[in-house]
């Protein structure tokens, strides 16, 4: 039977950055990947993949600003697809530094006057902004550390056991692993049978994700306006030749297999809706997106918690698992408290 020192559970963003930690942290260490699709294909898909340097509380702002530099080093190493961008930030409440409010959509100027929520808003610039191709990212994370981490696509961990010293994964019929340690990183595939009553004592909720597209190709210089009253932003896309409007969406404990990828009616009804009390003139330009779903923590931080001795639960990012999957990462790993065997695995032996 096939023995690691580490199985992480989920090849999404997250778990890509928490394989990567893993080496680095214990070099001898075995670690395995197990993705149930193909790497980066489930909500690392869908992702707008927005990084920002701000949060709620202190403790996503520390994982925001950490994750900041763990991105621009990777950006240089791995040539990432990851590209800046100018940002401002709008609000109706008291800002550090007061400019006049606008925004430049293609050949339209928004003034502060039109932004009808937002009376007396006002701006200041945001800086370290950036945005991702979150899919592309996670394979080539993963891609650069095969040599020393076996990445088992197409793989779904059915089960889910521990005798005290190991882990047994079933992963289908015939096929088990040991593994000393656990990352279960599932995104929001949390009411997997394998694992939900371990995390159900989390107290997790699954939440829809919408992005709308809007027609109209971005002028040079056009930046990502967030909405910081309505947590809603607006990301132009230069390279896909749209914009991308984020709002949140209410509907609340739906599964991955509820959600599917298309956009219902109501969806856009709602994007046009937020929209619409910020720039009008933007509405009709409102007519696709992507959709899917997150896990959310009730305090809306993120999650890293040991559910037995050796098997730690990481994700509930809050619909910014790229954002802060670097400092999820670093957080997972310092949990885990991996000494690596010295012994290598069949699995690496057969990739090698």
């Amino acid at each position: 039977m096939d023995r690691v020192d580490l199985a992480v559970v989920g090849g999404g963003v997250i778990g890509a950055l928490i394989a990567r930690e893993a080496v680095a942290a214990f070099p001898g260490a075995t670690v395995a990947v197990l993705e149930r699709g193909m790497v980066g294909q489930g909500a690392s898909s869908r992702s707008a993949g927005v990084h920002f340097p701000r949060g709620g509380t202190e403790r996503v702002r520390s994982m925001s600003a950490y994750s900041q530099g763990v991105w621009e080093q990777l950006a240089a190493e791995l040539d990432l697809p990851i590209r800046t961008v100018d940002a401002t930030v709008v609000s109706s409440g008291d800002v550090d530094a007061v400019s006049p409010v606008y925004v430049r959509l293609g050949d339209e100027t928004v003034p502060a006057g039109d932004w009808a929520a937002l009376p007396g808003a006002r701006a200041w610039d945001l800086d370290g902004c950036h945005h991702a191709d979150v899919q592309a990212v996670a394979g080539r994370v993963l891609a650069g550390l095969r040599d020393r981490v076996t990445v088992l696509e197409g793989t779904e961990v059915t089960e889910l056991s521990s005798d005290g010293e190991y882990h047994r994964l079933a992963l289908g019929p015939g096929r088990e692993l040991l593994a000393r340690r656990v990352v279960l990183a599932p995104g929001p595939w949390i009411a997997h049978p394998a694992w939900v009553e371990l995390v159900a004592p989390l107290g997790l909720r699954v939440k829809k994700v919408v992005a709308t597209h809007l027609e109209g190709a971005p002028a040079p210089g056009d930046p990502l306006v967030v909405f910081h009253d309505e947590d809603a932003f607006l990301l132009p896309l230069h390279e896909r030749g749209h914009y991308l409007f984020s709002y949140t969406c209410d509907r609340w404990d739906v599964t991955p297999e509820d959600v599917g990828p298309v956009l219902e009616p109501s969806d856009l009804d709602d994007a046009r809706a937020v929209l619409g009390r910020f720039a009008p003139g933007l509405v009709d330009r409102c007519t696709s997106g992507r959709v899917f779903c997150d896990a959310y923590s009730p305090h809306r931080e993120p999650v890293v918690a040991e559910l037995l001795p050796g098997l730690v639960f990481a994700g509930a990012a809050n619909g910014s698992g790229y954002r802060l999957a670097p400092a999820i990462a670093a957080e997972t790993v310092a949990a885990l408290d991996l000494t690596p065997t010295g012994s290598t695995s069949p699995l690496l032996q057969r990739q090698t």
